[in-house]
């Protein structure tokens, strides 16, 4: 079905300097993703979500973004493993501006007190903030996903991709491009929930400009502006400029 939301609402842009294989992670990497994050937020202030392919590898990200791109103007919530279902609920209500929650000392941190800040939640693929949440609004402007949302190699994981494969179909499609491409789309779908949100989401991956990734695109995805670290900053300062001058 054809989307019902203007594509002036929304810009779909990806990374095509950046990678997250396996091959290419290394700290020269990380510093990039977390330039990204840095340049991204500070167009335009508000509230942001990035999503990562594991635990491990959004703390990397972290650790580098807390140390050399965090700006006193902002405050992250990092997604732990077990949290349980009051941390959820701060966690989300502080994206709806609802800090009436005293779980200060669960999540490690101190509440800001003033208003006008950008927040940012670093989140994980296919977790519990990737789907099957409403963030309507200013409540959330902006996701990042980082990565194709590939599934870790197991057993199980072969299994249905020698299936696959022994019955004439593309066996990694099944059991690795398919699940990831899911909880991407998931992710950043959270953006655009109404008829009056706005928003942008980045993807970072060099792999999103493959055909086998692209054809897995909604078909309102037709418009993908390819960035680079040194040139997404201008685009998004130019899609808010223009979505401002708009309302005027």
């Amino acid at each position: 079905a054809q989307s019902t939301f203007a594509q002036t609402q929304r810009l779909l842009a990806f990374g095509r300097d950046v990678s997250t294989k396996y091959t290419r992670r290394n700290r020269k990497e990380y510093e990039k993703i977390a330039d990204y994050i840095g340049a991204v937020t500070e167009a335009q202030q508000g509230n942001y979500m990035v999503f990562f392919p594991s635990y491990s590898f959004m703390e990397h990200i972290y650790e580098i973004y807390e140390q050399y791109f965090m700006t006193e103007e902002e405050e992250c919530l990092v997604q732990q493993e077990s949290m349980n279902e009051e941390e959820r609920e701060y966690f989300l209500n502080r994206f709806r501006g609802n800090e009436d929650c005293d779980l200060q000392s669960l999540i490690g941190m101190e509440i800001e007190e003033e208003e006008e800040q950008t927040l940012i939640g670093f989140c994980v693929l296919g977790g519990i903030f990737g789907e099957g949440i409403d963030l309507k609004k200013d409540s959330l402007i902006g996701v990042i996903v980082v990565g194709t949302g590939l599934p870790q190699v197991g057993c199980e994981r072969e299994i249905l991709k020698d299936y696959f494969d022994d019955n004439g179909e593309n066996g990694f499609d099944y059991s690795y491009r398919y699940p990831g491409m899911n909880k991407v789309l998931q992710a950043a779908g959270r953006v655009i929930r109404t008829a009056e949100d706005v928003g942008i989401i980045v993807l970072l991956d060099e792999r999103f400009r493959q055909y086998s990734y692209r054809r897995m695109f909604p078909r309102e995805w037709e418009q993908v502006v390819p960035v680079t670290v040194d040139t997404v900053a201008k685009k998004v300062e130019r899609f808010w400029d223009a979505w401002l001058w708009q309302q005027r």
